[in-house]
């Protein structure tokens, strides 16, 4: 069985639910606050062979300050859908556009953030890895 959205958000990984294939809309935040940077989730959970899945999609405003940098066991994917966001992965700093998308593997320092400060950027962000 599927956990619901708001028990995926807050889920530590021994509870993740198991995903199966189908569709997976947005979750609406629990409670939605405007800031410089959006994001809603679409799921997380454990795939086959203990491989954790998730998904989201963040909006950054003009100006919005980067994320700190850091790292994961899992690899990142980002999917620009709008604007020109900066991000910098195993020390390289690459500006990538709509349609485009970068790679984070898995224990590589990164970070991103919206290279305008008058138009906005926005990018679907997929994880693959071990639960952590």
């Amino acid at each position: 069985m599927q956990a619901s959205g708001q028990e995926q958000l807050h889920a530590v990984p021994s509870e993740l639910p198991k995903l199966v294939s189908g569709r997976y809309p947005q979750i609406e935040p629990a409670h939605p606050h405007p800031s410089l940077r959006m994001s809603k989730r679409f799921l997380m959970g454990m795939l086959p062979d203990n491989i954790r899945l998730e998904a989201h999609f963040t909006r950054l405003a003009p100006g919005a300050p980067p994320e700190p940098i850091g790292t994961h066991k899992h690899t990142e994917i980002w999917l620009i859908h709008e604007g020109r966001v900066r991000l910098m992965t195993a020390g390289v700093t690459r500006d990538l556009v709509a349609g485009e998308i970068g790679v984070c593997i898995a224990g590589d320092r990164h970070t991103v953030y919206n290279a305008s400060q008058s138009e906005p950027a926005s990018y679907f962000v997929v994880t693959v890895g071990p639960p952590e």
